[in-house]
């Protein structure tokens, strides 16, 4: 739980004079209690915590107001407060948006590449164009030492990844059953990378293992990049709501070009050759861009 920098100093709680009644408002609940006098910022916090724990977002930031009857309204928690008569106070959530800058460097990123498989070649729309940009960027993911994660969907019944992408050095190459990607061995691995912060995923559908992958991933506070040529599905319609929803949360949707550029960041860069020639061998744009 963050707290906001309108939070008070740490003012000592506790005090001598038995308990003072204090209304304690969250969301759109409020339950009346009581705090021994003198109680400061901390003690407040700890109430809060045991009236609405199930309920508060741990990882979100929060400011404590007090209701002032001056102003007939609620302000910041004077710096200091401590409870010495009955009063009424808040846990707000802050909702200011924070913009995800969307920086990239190869020592925080991981590629995750999802469910490119045989049996979804006849069925997926442009399913060429996004196995030859897929291929390019585990390419790149490698000349750039930039860890791999590969899963496949089911692989018994539904083939194992297509030839085309070489998987070479891949960190991890799983099945699975579940659409999201996240997998406790998946969760494993990210956890043994120091510093990851940023996830490039691409695969198929977009509307399906993508965006659940996608979502659980800025979950756990990740940074979530998606390749839009290298995404596709069925469904163009499926496609473009799914990027359109993503984006709306945050998740960042982009290129590869534009990923594998913003990895290199330098034309000084001792990578900076292989990757451009990568890019100059890049596939005739399709039709798949115009969906996005």
């Amino acid at each position: 739980l963050k707290m906001a920098a309108a939070e008070p100093g740490a003012a000592p709680g506790g005090g001598g004079g038995g308990s003072v009644p204090v209304l304690f408002c969250f969301s759109v609940f409020a339950r009346p209690s009581s705090v021994p006098h003198g109680a400061g910022y901390e003690l407040l916090i700890q109430k809060f915590l045991s009236l609405y724990g199930d309920q508060i977002d741990m990882h979100r930031k929060f400011v404590v107001q007090l209701f002032a009857e001056e102003w007939s309204q609620y302000i910041d928690l004077p710096k200091g407060f401590l409870v010495n008569e009955r009063c009424k106070v808040r846990l707000v959530p802050l909702q200011i948006q924070i913009t995800t800058l969307g920086n990239l460097t190869p020592s925080s990123t991981v590629f995750f590449c999802c469910d490119m498989q045989e049996r979804f070649r006849p069925a997926i729309k442009y399913f060429g164009d996004i196995i030859s940009v897929g291929q390019r960027l585990l390419q790149g993911a490698r000349l750039l030492g930039i860890p791999v994660i590969v899963t496949e969907q089911y692989p018994k019944g539904l083939g194992s990844t297509v030839q085309e992408i070489d998987l070479t050095g891949a960190k991890l190459v799983l099945p699975k059953t579940k659409f999201s990607m996240v997998l406790p061995e998946v969760e494993a691995a990210l956890a043994e990378i120091p510093g990851v912060r940023s996830v490039v995923l691409f695969g198929v559908e977009t509307h399906v293992c993508i965006q659940q992958t996608a979502l659980e991933l800025i979950g756990r506070g990740l940074e979530v990049h998606i390749v839009a040529d290298a995404t596709s599905s069925r469904s163009m319609m499926d496609r473009m709501f799914a990027l359109e929803r993503l984006a709306r949360t945050g998740i960042i949707v982009t290129t590869s070009e534009a990923i594998l550029l913003q990895l290199v960041a330098d034309k000084e860069h001792p990578k900076f050759k292989e990757i451009q020639n990568l890019i100059k061998a890049s596939a005739p744009e399709s039709g798949l861009l115009s969906k996005v």
